[in-house]
Order: structure tokens, then sequence, then C-alpha cells
């Protein structure tokens, strides 16, 4: 959650940081504000994108009957493509420099990076060409997000007061009497950032005022939605003003939602899913109006929001709901769908293809309602002839398709010479412990979900030996007797080879961090949404215990044939040697069943996880399957957003790995700068964007599909 520059003071001020007494204005209150005081005052455009300061946001004002003007102006003003809904008035302030100061969770690093510069205001990262680049630190996680010391907050206060003879008005007697005001400012920044759960705490420019207090002039902070969803009281600092009413009522619901310019309506189980077939139907010309995710509850209330939306929509003209059922049943969204619909035909034409868990009771209901408007497909390319019939009244215009990286192996980039052997990784799956004799632990048994899917997981074959939920011990579920504690479920009924995490967001971290105390070697946790902060420190202990952590956010492991761990349907997945790998739950699934149906087996397949920290990376599992006797050939299923896939792209290029290398990236067709869904799918174009993802595993050798249903093509030319 992004918070514009008034509501960032809002909670500045709540963690006792003396921000600048300001109005917030609506276009309506703009011809009636009457300012207080005699000025002058600042009017700022409120706006979630960066440099208003530039383009004219920031607006100095010494005459109080030119207040509405210059509101008026700003309300005319888009800034980096963004309107601007509101603006805030405050006086200005009287003080001596500008300084900078921000907490930020930092993805690459793994911690909090601690930032202070001499410099506020625009364009700080051009102060280290100058020679006074900013001071960065990085604080080591903790299950509190991190420990402040006191050494620290002197470094950072004398980077910004340096003394000697070429600052002589940095006196000792002047240091002496910033430095309390200074510490004790940085100690509020950083527990606001663990009270709040903030990714983002950035104050630019940070100043000490006339009248001797340490003062946020300007900030940002960003909340992480998990933290959010945990604990609804930060609700209010959203602000509903800067997205459309569409995008407000999806997240009312539950829905993830982005408008997009299309008319084709698209709704989709799964964030990975959705995006590629919004990258599918962009491709066939039938330009997708909107991004919906329906998560995995796609129960009644949630699925009439959906149709709600898309159907009152003026712009499509018809919808396609896309469903593989995985967690969530494809029969049980076919029950909601036809409450949703409450005995009235779709006033649109509705293409359902449903596939995987429940595809054919799903579509025995569906098929049951007798609607003309209604029609079902059970694969990709069906549903798309007839999206394509239902248009023919339309001159359809494909995004352009670049395959240019979809070339056989021999005609990539060069590689390093293969080595004979890669060290550090297993030869066979078993010695990761996945296999047939695979013993199972699953942490909050007694749970819907967990019950549903250790009933699937036992008719799989998996040997689910023990469960664990707290104050339910004594207890059977499908007759698996259930403990206390993981402790005393090791103690009785172990040892496990694996355990798997069916517990809330909420107490997810704990519940991982209880498996890696009793020293269970994999942990797959299908929680979505556990916070950042607890996560840096989560994955940390599991690398230093020696333990593989797959998830959170991931639908589990499976070697075909042998064990599952996880919610994937089963029945998609077939034995072989191609070992799959993938953010995505659903694009998993959708994977596995086209290689399978083209006669093509896997040896195991990884939910790497969709959640932007996770344990294993695709980089990190790569090292545990390249020395697999079982794998002929690997395949990633990777999605916009991060650098999983580049990262994993150099790892290969070093090892000189030489069996076939065959990638797909979704969301190859969505709007820069926009989340879609996963937390970590945001396609950014100034770190290389979707072309620089692309190129990188080109470059390693990998064959890249420019679509789903290419795969099992290319993998049959890649193998020979």
């Amino acid at each position: 959650m992004l918070c514009n520059e008034h509501i960032s003071k809002k909670l500045f001020h709540e963690a006792g940081i003396a921000v600048p007494t300001g109005k917030l204005l609506f276009p309506e209150d703009a011809s009636s504000y009457k300012p207080i005081g005699v000025g002058p005052w600042y009017v700022k455009a409120q706006v979630l994108t960066g440099g208003r300061g530039k383009t004219g946001g920031v607006v100095r004002v010494e005459d109080p009957d030119k207040l509405t003007t210059v509101c008026e102006k700003l309300f005319a003003m888009e800034i980096n493509g963004e309107a601007v809904p509101l603006v805030r008035v405050e006086p200005a302030m009287r003080f001596d420099r500008e300084l900078y100061l921000s907490f930020m969770v930092s993805r690459d690093r793994e911690r909090i990076a601690f930032t202070v510069a001499r410099g506020g205001g625009m364009d700080v990262e051009k102060q280290a060409a100058a020679g006074a680049g900013p001071l960065v630190q990085y604080l080591a996680p903790s299950p509190s997000g991190g420990r402040l010391s006191e050494h620290q907050v002197r470094a950072a206060f004398f980077h910004l007061f340096p003394s000697g003879p070429e600052h002589p008005e940095n006196t000792p007697e002047k240091l002496k009497g910033l430095w309390p005001g200074f510490k004790a400012l940085v100690r509020k920044c950083f527990d606001a950032v663990k009270s709040y759960g903030l990714l983002l705490l950035e104050i630019n420019p940070l100043v000490h005022s006339d009248s001797g207090e340490w003062t946020a002039l300007d900030g940002k902070v960003e909340i992480d939605d998990a933290v959010a969803d945990i604990d609804t009281t930060l609700e209010r600092f959203y602000e509903p003003a800067h997205v459309t009413p569409e995008e407000n009522a999806a997240r009312a619901a539950g829905l993830a939602y982005l408008r997009l310019d299309g008319w084709v309506g698209l709704m989709a189980n799964g964030a990975g899913l959705a995006m590629a077939t919004m990258d599918l139907l962009n491709y066939a010309g039938l330009r997708a109006g909107n991004f919906m995710d329906l998560g995995g509850a796609a129960d009644q209330k949630r699925m009439a929001k959906a149709f709600d939306m898309l159907f009152s929509d003026e712009r499509v003209e018809m919808v396609f709901l896309n469903l593989f059922g995985g967690i969530v049943s494809c029969e049980t969204v076919a029950r909601a769908v036809a409450e949703a619909l409450a005995g009235a035909a779709p006033p649109k034409p509705l293409v359902a293809r449903l596939a995987g868990h429940g595809a054919e009771e799903g579509r025995k209901i569906l098929t049951g309602l007798g609607y003309d408007s209604i029609h079902l497909a059970s694969e990709v390319s069906e549903a798309v002839a007839i999206l394509k019939t239902l248009s023919k009244n339309r001159t359809l215009q494909p995004f352009p398709k670049d395959e240019s990286t979809s070339v056989p192996r021999a005609e990539a980039a060069a590689k390093p010479a293969a080595q004979p052997e890669c060290p550090g990784g297993p030869a066979t799956l078993a010695e990761l412990g996945l296999s047939g004799s695979t013993r199972l632990l699953v942490q909050g048994i007694t749970g819907r979900a967990a019950m549903q899917h250790v009933r699937l997981m036992q008719e799989y074959g998996t040997t689910v030996a023990a469960g664990v939920t707290p104050y339910k011990g004594g207890q059977q579920v499908h007759g698996v007797p259930v403990f206390n504690s993981v402790a005393e479920a090791v103690r009785k009924a172990g040892p496990f080879d694996a355990s798997i995490v069916f517990v809330p967001a909420a107490f997810a971290a704990d519940a991982v961090l209880e498996a890696v105390d009793n020293t269970i070697p994999n942990i797959v946790c299908i929680t979505e949404g556990i916070p950042q902060a607890q996560m840096l420190y989560v994955r940390r202990a599991v690398h230093e215990a020696g333990l593989r952590l797959f998830g959170p956010n991931t639908p589990g492991i499976i070697v075909p044939g042998q064990t599952k761990i996880g919610i994937m349907p089963g029945h998609v997945f077939s034995p072989g040697s191609i070992a799959l790998l993938s953010r995505s739950g659903t694009l998993t699934y959708e994977a596995a069943a086209r290689l399978s149906a083209a006669g093509l087996g896997q040896s195991v397949c990884i939910g790497v996880g969709g959640d932007p920290f996770v344990g294993c990376t695709f980089a990190e599992c790569f090292e545990l399957i390249r020395n697999n006797t079982e794998t002929s050939a690997v395949m990633v299923i990777g999605e916009i957003g991060g650098r999983a896939e580049e990262e994993f792209a150099e790892v290969v290029a070093a090892s000189g790995y030489d069996k076939p290398l065959i990638a797909f990236v979704s969301g190859r067709t969505a709007p820069p700068g926009k989340r879609l869904g996963h937390a970590g799918a945001i396609l950014d174009e100034s770190s290389g964007g979707i072309a620089g993802k692309l190129h990188a595993l080109h470059a390693a050798g990998f064959v890249i599909s420019p679509d789903l249903e290419s795969l099992p093509m290319l993998a049959k030319k890649v193998l020979g």
C-alpha cells in the first residue's frame, strides 16, 4: 500500500515524527479554502508517482488570493500519466539545509537498508557523483524487523555532519546540540517501520527547523500489503481517490483487478494464469479489457462482484473465464457462477474454460444451466477460437509477438564449456528426501483446506505420517494422528522428510521456524502473504540451519508417480525426465498438463512461490537438481517482476550446464509499473523490463517459449 505525502505525514505524526501542519483539498474544496497564517504556502499535488517537483507539481504561493488558481491548475495536471485527485496546502518553513533519510526493505540484500544523504530534495541519487554520496547501512533481519544499534545512528549522524578543517561550521557544541534530537528521530522512524509493517519510510527532505525541531518536510511510506491484510486497522491509511471506482470495488471484494484498454473481460484463478491469459488474448488480437485474479476463494460473493464489474463495463463485449482447478475446485467455482447468475442468463457472452481439479463436474453444472450465452471449452485454444467467432464483426489487431529468442539451444549465445560434473547437487531426488518413501508432516492439519488436501495427497500415494494443530492433539484427520506441536510429533511419530504448512499468514512464519527448530529437511509453505520483514528472518534461519524452504505462496512439490506435497491436481502430472520450476501455481498445472498430453513426463515439479521473498529461488532449486540423473531437461515458468529469472540465468551460465533449457515468462504484455496480483509481479522497465529478462535467459542458453501452447513443441525440439 503506497501512500501519498499527506497520508505518509499522517502516519509520521502518529509515530511522533514532526511534520508541518497541512490541509488536504479535493477539487470541490479549492474555491472556498482560506489558508491560515500569513504565508507563504506550498501547494503540492498528491500522486503516487515520483518526479512531481520536476513537472511543476509543487508550487510556492506568496499571495493567498492565488491559491485557488494554483489548486485548479494542479488538479488539471497529469504527472507521469497519473491524474491529480488531491492537493495538500501547508505553510513554508524556515530551515538551514535539506537532508535525506530512509529505511527500506531491500530485496537484493534481503535486509533493511538504512540510508542518509547530506542533501535532500530532487536528484538525491546524483550526490555520489559530487563526492557526497549517501551512506547506506544494512540491518540484520530479526523476527521484529531488524536491530538498530546506536553506532549505526552515530555513523549516519557524522556522515551528515562531518567535522574537521573542511567543515568549521560543525563545531563540537553544535553537534552535541543536534545529536539527541537526531537519535530520537531515527529511533522513531525505525519503530514506525516495525510497528506499521513498512517496506519504505522515506523523509526527503529532512530539515532542522529554526524552532530546533527535526521535521519531515516531505515523505513517502509504503505499507506491506501482507501486514495490512493481517492488521485491518491499517486500512485507515488507504486513499481510494488514487484508483478507479472499479479497482476500489474489486479491492473490497478481495479481487486483484487492473483496468486495461481492451474489450474482452478476463477472469482467472491465480495471478500467473491471469497474466498468461492476458498475454494470450492480446497476442490473438482479442484485447484484454482488464486483469482479474479471482484468487483461491472464488466463492459466490466474489464471483457475483466479478460478474457485476465486467457485465456493467460498457467497454467489455464478452467475458473469458479461465480456470485451472488446484486448491480450489472447478466444481466449486461453477456452483458459485450458477449462484451469482441467480437464475438469469449472462447479459454478455461468457466463454468458460475449465481444467484440472473438478473440471468435468464444473462443466456439467454450467451446461445444466441451459443458457445459450455460456460457451464451454476444455482447452485454451478452443476458448480463443470461440472468442474469435464471437468477435467476427471486429478487426483483430494482435500485439506483436517477439519470437526471436525461440531458437534451438545450438543457436543460442555461446556459453562456458560444459563441466563433466557439477559440484554440490545430489544425483537422485531420493537423496533430497523426495521420493515414494517420503514421510510427510502437515502443520495446520485441522484446517478445511488442509483436510481436503491431506485426503488428495493420500490418494496420490503420499505417506502423511502426522499432523500438528495446537490444542487439537489426540485427534485424527483421515487416519492421521494430530499432535499439539512439531516437537511432539517428531518425538512420537518422526522422523519426517518434509513438512507442509497450511497455517494462516499471521502465524505461518512461526510455523516455518518451528519446523526449522525441529530440523525437518524440506519445508513447503502453501500460505500466501507472509509479511516481508518476517520472511527476511525466516529465509536466513532456514539457510543457516542447512534446510530447504519452498514457498511461501507455493503449490508445492511433486515427484510424479511417487509423492505429492502440495495442492496441485495430481492427474495432470506424469513421470518423466523434465524438471519443472515455476513461480505460479496455475501455470505449473498448465505446463505439466500440456507436457503430459504430448507424452513428455516430469522428473520433479517445484513451485518456488509467488511472494516477494521465498525460501529456495530458481537459482537455489537449480543447485538441487543440476546433477540429477533422473532429469534430462529443465523448464522454468517465470513472471514479470523481480530478478529471479535473471539470477537463475546467471547461475546456469556459470555452471556450464549442458542439458536442454526451456523458459516461459508470463505478463509480457503488461503495462509497465502496474502490479498484477503477486506482490513481486510488477513490470519495471528501469531494471531492464521484460526484454532484459528474456535476453538474460536466452544468453544463458534457454529456448524461450512465446506462449504456453508452444511449450511441448519446443521441449520435443530441444530434446531431439
